[in-house]
């Protein structure tokens, strides 16, 4: 039996696909460094009618690529003046692309996924506000999970933090209180497993200060710039976690998007149904 056969059998005998990726909404929480989601109707049922009665309606949509659950491109985040490989952030703009390292270049995800259920490993719902999640916390919950990370794989950290987006969209951005999230050291600790992209439940997958908002993203540095991993942000964890389900296949496309720092995606984990 061959691979593809084998996977088509594995399809009619029946897998469960568990969505991973926000709903997009006007008004939803989103970092206020980003152009919000805004979507219309130009033409509506009505507005035009065949003349054997048939109609039809269309839509608009502006949003910036970083808002919902979304991927960071590698040309996303630089330092001193420089993006992953040490290519030059100034020269790498060509046209107002970036032409290297932009969404278009990350190529589509069918690998396996991990979550990392912190908050159930730490006997918590959520994490408090600005709680950096650290080594010990994701090496507790790998032993408490009995699971292990393998190079290229995908690994989800969950907080818990996603319970707020819709209840208290503030909280969840969390500007005055701060997030959960990983730290530098955690950064370090997951990029040193040799993983292909990180996920997490929060607004910027690690860890927000009280207060500080977006000011210091040391660990988009450690994964995006020194070690070019991917981040998932905004995503939908809770039902994995219900389920005890902390290894399964992780299916992602980003949209194509030519030159782009970032692309709305819709994650996917698939396992035996």
């Amino acid at each position: 039996m061959n691979a593809t056969t084998a996977l088509l059998d594995a399809i009619r005998s029946g897998l469960r696909v568990v969505d991973l990726g926000r709903t997009l909404t006007v008004g939803m929480p989103q970092s206020p460094n980003h152009p919000a989601y805004w979507h219309a109707l130009p033409r509506r049922h009505g507005d035009m009618v065949r003349a054997d009665g048939g109609s039809a309606a269309n839509d608009m949509i502006s949003m910036g690529t970083h808002v919902g659950t979304h991927i960071d491109a590698l040309a996303h985040v630089s330092q001193d003046g420089l993006l992953h490989g040490g290519l030059d952030a100034a020269t790498a703009l060509q046209g107002g692309r970036y032409v290297d390292l932009g969404a278009h270049t990350i190529e589509p995800m069918v690998r396996r996924g991990v979550l990392l259920d912190v908050a159930s490993a730490l006997g918590v719902e959520c994490l408090e506000p600005g709680y950096e999640i650290r080594v010990e916390d994701l090496e507790a919950t790998i032993e408490r999970q009995g699971i292990t990370i393998g190079a290229g794989d995908v690994v989800l950290v969950r907080s818990g933090w996603g319970c707020h987006f819709d209840s208290d969209p503030q909280l969840f951005m969390g500007q005055a209180s701060g997030v959960p999230g990983v730290g530098e050291a955690g950064a370090v600790w997951l990029a040193g497993h040799a993983v292909h992209a990180v996920g997490a439940d929060t607004i910027a997958f690690e860890r927000l200060a009280p207060g500080a908002g977006h000011g210091l993203l040391p660990a988009h540095r450690v994964l995006l710039v020194e070690h070019g991993i991917y981040i998932v942000e905004t995503m939908v964890l809770d039902e994995l976690a219900r389920d005890g389900i902390h290894e399964f296949c992780f299916v992602l496309s980003p949209l194509p998007l030519f030159g782009a720092t970032g692309s709305p995606v819709r994650p996917l984990a698939v396992v035996g149904a």
